[in-house]
């Protein structure tokens, strides 16, 4: 035990000395410091350096659609659609497309975009083992651009589906797809925004925005995560041999989290239960509040009202100036049209605005969105 202090007072000494010569070191050599932080960091913000994983995981439930369509239009050769007085003779001929789709149970539930197979006269899916089978249409939806297709084949794979409520605009995504019939492609990018609207390509629109590439023949696919979960179904993508102003990298996708709702109910329902109030809308601006009586307010001026609609039977009219939709301010005509759609038929929504200038509150019983007709609110 005598040796233990002279053991301690050793070991201080070396661990002094050891400090001190690293000291020294960093000192004169400060650039080793630097390195090992700026490694440090790099490696924590460090990404994969493949996505093979994600692909392995989602690329088989991806297929590929071809379609075929008959055409009649008149017969441009013909000579006498050129004469006063006559009509080309009407020319039948078979137009052929194709996009994707994706099988998300395995039952064969398929989604895919419903201008892929519409009006389709024939429709054959090819999975990416090879594998091929005659679909079904289940159901569609025209207003998300959503369709519901089935098959009948057995061990299919499964795409697993992730959630688009918790995108964030630079997340890596990968759309796969049949782009222009080279099946299985996959494309790399990031998410641009989410909730993107007024595009013009459906009703209801809340698009991921993303610049993986989405080209023709893409449609209908699946755009994934890291992980392999798709989060949207491919549906557009814009481009300078389409739109010479429009700038290349821009795609559109529809949230997993729409589009399962979607198909939850055409494989519950055979169609989508929405609310309808019968009223087109549109966004107010400064100088139309003013024309309406309305100065300084900010909603959605009412534009038209269908006959015997709800919004006719709740008393609203055209040129009305609606600020709150249940207790809710509304500054946008989208926003208007989601909170109505989103109204269970038979539910009544409050609504409160301005009529020339005087405020006024509304109770409007919704009824249920036609799938036919006139309809505004759009």
């Amino acid at each position: 035990m005598a040796g233990l202090p002279t053991l301690l007072l050793f070991l201080l000494k070396s661990a002094v000395l050891g400090l001190a010569v690293a000291f020294l070191i960093v000192f004169f050599n400060p650039e080793l410091l630097s390195g090992a932080a700026i490694h440090g960091a790099a490696t924590r913000r460090a990404g994969p350096t493949s996505y093979a994983d994600a692909v392995a995981a989602s690329a088989p439930a991806v297929v590929s659609i071809y379609t075929e369509r008959v055409v009649t239009e008149p017969d441009s050769r013909s000579i006498l659609g050129r004469v006063p007085g006559y009509e080309a003779p009407l020319l039948t001929r078979i137009e052929r497309s194709l996009g994707s789709g994706v099988i998300v149970s395995d039952d064969g539930y398929m989604l895919t975009n419903n201008h892929v197979v519409r009006e389709a006269a024939g429709i054959r899916v090819q999975l990416a083992d090879g594998r091929t089978a005659d679909p079904v249409i289940v159901g569609a939806d025209q207003d998300t651009d959503l369709a519901v297709l089935k098959i009948e084949l057995r061990d299919l794979p499964v795409m697993p589906l992730g959630r688009s409520d918790t995108l964030a605009v630079g997340d890596v995504v990968l759309a796969i797809g049949n782009s222009f019939g080279l099946s299985q492609t996959v494309t790399q990018g990031i998410v641009s925004a989410t909730g993107r609207g007024q595009l013009g390509v459906s009703t209801f629109e809340n698009f991921i925005q993303t610049d993986a590439a989405i080209n023709f023949g893409n449609s209908g696919g699946a755009l994934v995560d890291t992980r392999g979960r798709m989060i949207g179904l491919n549906t557009a993508g814009l481009s300078r041999s389409l739109l010479p102003e429009v700038p290349e990298g821009i795609g559109f996708a529809i949230p997993v989290n729409l589009a399962a709702g979607v198909l939850r109910q055409i494989v519950d329902h055979g169609r989508v239960i929405r609310g309808w109030l019968g009223a087109g809308f549109q966004n107010l601006t400064a100088q139309r509040a003013g024309t309406l009586g309305a100065p300084g307010a900010s909603g959605i001026e009412v534009t038209r009202i269908i006959a015997d609609s709800p919004a006719m039977r709740a008393g609203l009219r055209v040129g009305d100036v609606l600020t709150h939709f249940d207790r809710r301010p509304v500054y946008h005509a989208q926003d208007a049209l989601n909170h109505i759609a989103g109204t269970p038929p038979g539910e009544s929504i409050s609504l409160r605005g301005l009529r020339e200038g005087e405020a006024f509150t509304l109770e409007a019983k919704v009824a249920e969105r036609p799938a036919t007709g006139p309809q505004p609110e759009r």
